[in-house]
């Protein structure tokens, strides 16, 4: 009888090495247990799981071209099936999680909002002030909802806070280099 995959066997250990057993078959092929495939948890060292000479129940899980077999200790025994999770419960429209994992609702903030001018971190959540390069509006679209910022503004702010950022580390990295940074002539 030729050997087939899924067909499991009882074998004998006739080799350990460090990334696997090499099995020993009834017919007399000889097939290798990778160290993944001997236990579902992790192996660290298979001596600790198998010993030369043990009788090992093994199922075949692959068989190459050139004869090599490809076994398994870990598929023979037969898992009962997961229980299944129950469903997640609806969440109310325009509700997301905040980091500290109570909900809030879309809009609301756990950061305090500043008033007037640009600067600073976080959008601005009062009116009037200088908005930076969006011409004193504030920072919002005169279309949007009071208090609620679009994307553009959102992006626009996102950028500029970037760039005041990186210019903030080159300058404090420049002063940190010393002389290594000059040019030499």
């Amino acid at each position: 009888m030729a050997i087939e995959v899924g067909s499991k066997l009882e074998g004998k250990v006739t080799g350990i090495t460090h990334f696997g057993a090499f099995v020993e078959l009834p017919e007399g092929g000889t097939g290798l247990v990778h160290i993944s495939e001997i236990a579902d948890n992790y192996v660290k060292d298979v001596n600790d799981h198998l010993k030369l000479e043990d009788k090992v129940l093994v199922k075949v899980i692959n068989v190459d071209k050139d004869g090599k077999i490809g076994l398994s200790i870990k598929q023979t025994v037969d898992k009962p099936p997961a229980p299944e999770r129950p469903a997640r419960p609806e969440r109310p429209a325009g509700f997301r999680p905040s980091s500290s994992g109570e909900g809030r609702r879309e809009g609301s903030s756990d950061r305090p909002s500043s008033g007037g001018g640009g600067g600073g971190g976080g959008f601005n959540r009062g009116g009037g002030g200088g908005g930076g390069d969006r011409g004193g509006r504030g920072g919002f679209n005169k279309g949007a909802p009071a208090g609620k910022p679009t994307f553009e503004d959102k992006v626009s702010r996102f950028l500029k806070d970037s760039e005041e950022r990186i210019s903030s580390l080159k300058k404090n990295t420049e002063g940190k280099r010393g002389g290594r940074g000059a040019r030499r002539d």
